[in-house]
């Protein structure tokens, strides 16, 4: 398979460069493993919502690190060798950066399951189990490639990697506080810097945070008439929910409005496969999406349509798709949104709920609780 080229990539290679006498390249296109690997850290550089996730990563990670720690990347034989408790890998999986709430799943099927996916034709499988004795290996012949041992090249690249996550999440938590201090300094200053917020480039989890924000105060001046008789009717408010954390692998739907049962889906890009991921997840039960980006809704529906076109082909499939994408939102309408906010007298309560969900995004709360 070809290699996939990403913001990432030159570390890779960088780092088999330093290990290998400036074979990264080759290395790269030729084992499979480098290539699950470059697959796997498409994410380091971007500050998605989504996918911290280090389960697989580390199964590999603490395999390859006992590997290393019994010698077998300098000429003693593995094949001798009882195998790794799982015990001991479970306890240093939780050891690492973001580790500490991993479960068994990567080191007993999932990574197998998930290289097997991307490399239906390769032989070898990453992780080697015996059942009944609950022992551990890695494929040593993903490890070795000719005369070379890329155990320690292996490590470096998911260390690097952990370490440009940890980066992208350091810079969030930079943004929430400074939101958190900014308001109670200057909540006229607030308002500026939430604004700032509406940009392509801002971190997605901030993005999603400024956005919930906003519509939730603007909906929450909308009211509607409803009831089981034309005699007995209630009047509510609309009220948006958001249903997790930002980052959390909850399904997909990131808001819930209450009592319309509107679903809305933040999103970075305008991908026809992560679009009708997240419909056929409802059943197609229509879903808003606020989409962060400054292209208009209109360019954004002709492309969703494209390619929907392109994929499926038949007109009464796509047009079930497309009529499933209820409203879209875009920067510029999140920002029409906020300035009717703001003009309405509401905008500090946009910066409350701002506070309040930075503070639940990186545990805050439960720190202060603690002091």
């Amino acid at each position: 398979m070809s290699v996939l080229k990403h913001g990432f990539t030159n570390k890779i290679v960088t780092i088999l460069d330093k290990h290998t006498n400036g074979h990264g390249e080759e290395l790269l296109n030729s084992n499979e493993l480098l290539q699950y690997l470059n697959i796997k850290t498409k994410a380091a550089n971007r500050g998605s919502k989504s996918r911290a996730s280090f389960a697989n990563h580390y199964a590999i990670y603490v395999l390859v690190e006992d590997y290393i720690n019994g010698g077998f990347n300098n000429g003693k034989s593995y094949s001798d060798y009882e195998g790794a408790k799982f015990s001991d890998l479970f306890r240093r999986q939780r050891e690492l950066p973001f580790g500490s709430k991993l479960q068994n799943h990567a080191l007993n099927h999932r990574l197998n399951e998930e290289f097997k996916k991307y490399f239906p034709t390769c032989e070898n499988l990453p992780i080697i189990r015996d059942v009944e004795s609950n022992r551990y290996w890695f494929n040593e012949q993903l490890i070795v490639s000719g005369k070379i041992n890329l155990a320690k090249p292996i490590v470096e690249i998911i260390e690097a990697y952990v370490k440009a996550r940890q980066s992208a999440f350091t810079e969030f938590m930079e943004y929430c506080q400074k939101i958190i201090d900014i308001q109670e300094k200057s909540p006229e200053k607030a308002i500026k810097f939430i604004k700032g917020l509406f940009r392509p480039n801002v971190d997605a989890r901030v993005f999603e945070i400024a956005s919930f924000a906003v519509l939730k105060q603007h909906y929450a001046d909308q009211r509607i008439y409803w009831g089981w008789s034309p005699d007995e009717l209630f009047e509510e408010s609309l009220v948006l929910y958001k249903t997790g954390r930002t980052n959390a692998n909850d399904g997909g739907i990131d808001f819930v409005m209450k009592p319309l049962g509107r679903f809305f889906q933040v999103t970075e890009t305008i991908d026809i496969g992560k679009y009708f991921l997240d419909i056929d997840k409802v059943q197609r039960y229509p879903i808003t999406f606020v989409v962060k980006t400054n292209e208009s809704n209109d360019e954004i529906l002709k492309q969703i349509a494209s390619q929907a076109k392109a994929k499926y082909h038949i007109k009464a499939i796509v047009k079930k798709y497309i009529d499933s994408v209820e409203e879209i939102i875009n920067i510029p309408r999140l920002m029409e949104i906020f300035e009717q906010v703001l003009e309405a007298g509401n905008g500090a309560n946009v910066i409350e709920e701002i506070v309040l969900q930075s503070r639940v995004e990186f545990n805050l709360e439960a720190e202060e609780q603690d002091v």
